[in-house]
């Protein structure tokens, strides 16, 4: 077994998590910065970060740095002067300057399989896609964003029925195995590099509230897409006759419809709404101010009948 490391830790959102908890187990943290506590909720209340909220329960002796600048002089000289052997990034949310990395083996675990898809929402761009499979990359820091060198990488398929939430998860799960290895490899000197093929880049932007919005006009394939990969933010909202939902899962039928509208209830069971081409089933939805359900179960107190309009919002 590899002697213990002592690692600083940077990570905000709860892709890191598991890796956080893993390295926890297996090496010594020396300290973890993650990022301000933020307003959220209806209030607005002040709420830490995920992999903060995981180090106050689970590593009480851990000091948790909270910077508004992690290359502010003051933080980065703390961190510095604790002496980690390496340094683990995983969705930080600040870059990280040359005077706080230098001569320091950083590493950075990114979803997806690099050089596809660098950026802020892989997960979801690789839904978006509709690409077939997916995976991690630990690759090296760089000054140009997700440019750095791969150091190792997994692969997972992604199943059409599988939201970018759960994929999400699926990845997160993946990432401790992939980051205790590199540190291994790192340590006994048989880690192999190699550069990213930048002919192969495509970008993953930032996503809003604006890419929910449905257009039934589209082909069945493309509304699949769009509605598993802005599960469960910003979700994809519609009007179901009178009742505003939110669509968490659906399936495409490619059968032609008998009614050219598109953005009509064809039928119950099956649900489907008439898109162009194909057709959209229904598997899961939440209506407002509800719980996750099958449209069955919805339509068990709101009645619903085949030519019942669906309209975005």
């Amino acid at each position: 077994m590899n002697a213990p490391q002592p690692i600083i830790f940077l990570g905000s959102g709860a892709f890191g998590v598991p890796t956080l908890a893993a390295l926890a187990r297996t090496h010594n943290i020396l300290a973890i910065a993650t990022q301000p506590d933020k307003p959220a909720g209806r209030g607005m209340k002040l709420t830490p970060t995920p992999v903060a909220q995981y180090a106050w329960a689970n590593l009480p002796s851990v000091p948790v740095f909270k910077p508004d600048d992690i290359n502010a002089t003051p933080v980065r000289n703390q961190l510095r002067a604790l002496a980690p052997s390496a340094c683990v990034v995983i969705a930080f949310g600040q870059k990280l300057g040359p005077e706080l990395l230098d001569g320091l083996f950083a590493i950075n675990l990114h979803a997806s399989l690099l050089p596809r898809w660098r950026g802020a929402a892989p997960i979801n761009a690789a839904v978006l896609a509709g690409d077939d499979v997916t995976g991690n990359s630990v690759i090296t820091l760089a000054q140009r964003m997700d440019a750095g060198l791969i150091l190792a990488q997994s692969r997972r398929p992604i199943d059409p029925a599988t939201t970018a939430g759960e994929l999400h998860d699926l990845l997160a799960n993946d990432g401790p195995a992939l980051v205790l290895g590199v540190l291994a490899q790192h340590a006994a000197g048989t880690l192999n590099a190699h550069a990213q093929d930048e002919t192969l880049v495509t970008k993953a932007r930032k996503l809003s509230k604006a890419d929910a919005l449905l257009n039934f006009a589209r082909p069945a394939e493309d509304l699949r897409r769009q509605i598993h990969a802005l599960t469960p933010w910003p979700g994809v909202r519609c009007q179901i006759g009178p009742h505003p939902v939110k669509l968490l899962r659906v399936a495409t039928h490619t059968q032609p419809s008998n009614n050219p509208t598109p953005g009509t209830l064809l039928s119950t069971n099956p649900a489907l709404i008439s898109c162009a081409p194909g057709n959209l089933e229904i598997l899961q939805l939440q209506p407002d101010s509800g719980q996750p359900m099958t449209f069955q179960d919805f339509t068990r107190s709101r009645p619903l009948t085949p030519g019942t309009p669906v309209q975005p919002r």
